[in-house]
């Protein structure tokens, strides 16, 4: 008799068992009001937004839409452009023969170094081209002495079926616990904010495997390429919505608990219970039941189950209810499904067979109830595609190669073209990164703008409403002639005058950010992460918007008459000199602002992969080009700074003179 041997196997998200949790803002702290506050007005502005997208009025109307939708959605997921379609080297490296089915364990690569592993089910005899079905896991766990063998075998029973009722049927494994294990919790776990700036998220590695597999699935000889299916559950489920929303090969959709809306995922919590796979970097600021009708007119099954607390049923309700309207207006209100079962966040037999029953009324023209249930009968041993994992492999390293960055910008011809080019960044920051700032207005007559510069107690300036920033004026001597310092502060006013010989320096104004209203320092570093995956949500970031209270603040101070004409040097170090340096650029191009501000910078980052993250700023620039940007407009002195940042500015100089920038480095005495 063969020994027993065990395996750990278990349907999870975030790499933990399933546990209860309060996922909502907490009534009784002020910064909970004030943060639910705030994210009620960016939700509600949100749904509004793609209410107003989704309400088409015609079907012509939607459908010309949809090209441009598909385009955007791409775009926050990293793929636009898409990657090239790469030779995909598949490889089976084991067959198994199960009496009326078949297994074929495989890998294929989606780019180069980018390993796909995979189980292929296929019915014993296949005598013509078959229906096809892509599986695409959710998080599950099978390992054995540290050794993985992918969560796509815990979907075995998936593949089975299919493989039994007449469907060919791949199920893949994930990059976060597959075979290759990859990465999944960048943001929730490991601080590696610099995915919004990279324009990264692993949905979008998870989109471009299942675009790959569909590939794979249309090269096979017993697949009917023109009858390809989609499914999954809990993280699979929203690789279901990724892939059909972007490849119209889909015919037939279900996803089974994988979709919320930005209600649920930001304003209850359930973004808490979810790792970054689940979302895209929201950049055109989308709830997700866009996502949801980019699959109409297909046949599209939503199945959930009613107490499923990352899915919950009222945000599934509501995205079905739009999404219903653009299957009415399509004509197609038969091809759309709603299957709701009893019970939590699980895998079930109950959600199963309904989505066994619509892929047979749609791909195969068969309508009678489903029989069987789908079973588990194979080891996850023998489901392991690898016996030594490939050397080649970047499915641990793709975050850091998946989406291009900014190349190094090249040296303009002329002053003239710098000049353009200088106006064209900011542009493009204000659209590409910033786009989710609102309207900026600061009106004098307007209470919640006007200063008092003979005030020493703190002032309040509100950049958005349920947003408060802080501003304090330090001495009396601000309206002698000598220049005003304004020293940036991400804490309280207090910080800066703690340094030391502050209140002895006069001309001395402390701006702080959001931070003065919303003390984030001050929660739980767990809390705090969740907070600015909120930001991400809907479309921001945490230092995104911190740049907007700067830009905010520094005009209000320009606008004061009481300091007209006066100069301005903008202290910062850290993270928050960053913030400077973009909130700088931000401020439109003004000839009296340039000749009044100065920037002192200390302590930044050699790049945007250490410092503060900003949407997909990688993308669009880079620190050293910012910097070089910014000392154009203004005089810039960097201090403790990297040589590495005077790159940009060195080769301008060189080329257009040394008028090109103002920017310097200065060297601390030795």
């Amino acid at each position: 008799m063969q020994p027993t041997r065990k395996y750990s196997i278990s349907l999870c998200w975030l790499g933990f068992w399933v546990w209860p949790f309060t996922i909502a803002f907490a009534a009784d702290s002020s910064i909970d009001r004030e943060l639910s506050a705030y994210f009620e007005k960016e939700v509600g502005q949100l749904e509004a937004r793609t209410r107003g997208i989704m309400d088409a009025s015609t079907p012509g109307y939607w459908k010309g839409q949809q090209p441009e939708l598909r385009r955007q959605l791409a775009e926050m997921l990293g793929l636009d452009p898409m990657p090239g379609r790469t030779p995909m080297l598949p490889v089976v490296s084991k067959r198994m023969d199960k009496g009326d089915y078949v297994v074929e364990n495989l890998h294929f690569q989606s780019l180069p170094g980018l390993y796909v592993t995979g189980n292929l089910y296929l019915p014993r005899d296949v005598v013509e081209p078959l229906p096809a079905i892509l599986y695409v896991s959710g998080h599950a766990h099978a390992k054995e002495g540290g050794v993985s063998y992918g969560n796509k075998t815990a979907y075995q029973h998936h593949g089975i079926w299919f493989a039994r009722h007449g469907f060919v049927c791949l199920i893949i494994d994930t990059i976060q616990l597959g075979e290759i294990e990859g990465m999944h919790h960048g943001t929730y776990r490991y601080h590696r904010w610099w995915w919004n700036s990279r324009g990264y998220t692993p949905a979008g590695v998870e989109a471009w495997n299942g675009i790959r597999a569909l590939d794979y699935l249309q090269s096979r000889s017993e697949v009917d390429a023109q009858r390809l299916g989609i499914t999954g559950r809990s993280g699979g489920g929203v690789y279901s919505w990724w892939v059909a929303a972007l490849d119209e090969r889909v015919k037939v959709v279900v996803p089974v608990a994988g979709i919320t809306d930005l209600r649920n995922y930001v304003l209850d919590g359930a973004v808490e219970g979810h790792c970054d796979c689940m979302f895209m970097v929201n950049r055109y600021r989308w709830d997700y039941p866009m996502i949801a009708a980019l699959v109409a007119p297909r046949p599209l099954l939503i199945a959930n189950s009613d107490k499923d607390a990352i899915f919950p049923l009222d945000g599934v309700l509501r995205t079905h209810a739009q999404v219903r309207k653009v299957y009415a207006l399509l004509g197609a209100s038969d091809r759309l499904g709603l299957l709701i079962t009893e019970g939590p966040h699980k895998d079930t037999q109950d959600l199963q067979g309904p989505a066994f029953r619509w892929f047979r009324r749609w791909l195969m023209d068969i309508r009678e109830p489903v029989e069987g249930v789908a079973t588990k009968e194979i080891t996850p041993v023998q489901l392991k595609v690898f016996d030594v994992l490939p050397g080649d492999e970047k499915v641990t390293s793709i975050d850091e190669h998946f989406v291009p960055r900014a190349r190094p910008g090249q040296v303009p011809a002329s002053i003239m073209a710098w000049d353009r080019q200088v106006v064209h960044l900011s542009a493009v920051l204000r659209r590409e990164v910033f786009g989710a700032w609102p309207e900026l207005s600061v009106a004098r007559e307007d209470p919640q703008y006007a200063l008092d510069p003979r005030l020493t107690e703190t002032q309040w300036l509100h950049p958005q409403p349920s947003v408060k920033t802080a501003l304090r004026f330090i001495s009396p001597d601000l309206l002698d002639d000598m220049p005003i310092r304004v020293a940036f502060t991400a804490g309280d006013t207090n910080d800066v005058m703690e340094g030391g010989d502050t209140v002895r320096d006069p001309g001395l104004v402390i701006v702080s950010t959001r931070d003065a209203s919303f003390p984030f320092r001050d929660l739980k570093e767990h809390k705090r992460n969740q907070i600015r995956r909120r930001f991400m949500l809907v479309g921001q970031t945490l230092d995104g918007m911190r740049v907007f209270d700067l830009v905010h603040a520094m005009k209000a101070l320009l606008a004061e008459p009481s300091l007209k004409d006066r100069v301005f040097e903008i202290e910062a170090e850290g993270d928050l000199a960053v913030n400077a340096l973009y909130a700088g650029l931000m401020l439109e191009q003004d000839t009296l602002a340039v000749s009044r501000l100065k920037f002192r910078l200390a302590k930044l980052p050699a790049s945007h992969m250490n410092g503060p993250d900003y949407l997909n700023i990688m993308k669009v620039t880079r620190l050293d080009e910012s910097l070089a940007a910014l000392s154009r407009r203004f005089e810039v002195q960097l201090m403790h700074c990297p040589e590495a940042l005077m790159t940009y500015a060195h080769a301008l100089r060189e080329r257009l003179g040394k008028d090109a920038c103002r920017l310097t480095l200065k060297v601390p005495d030795q």
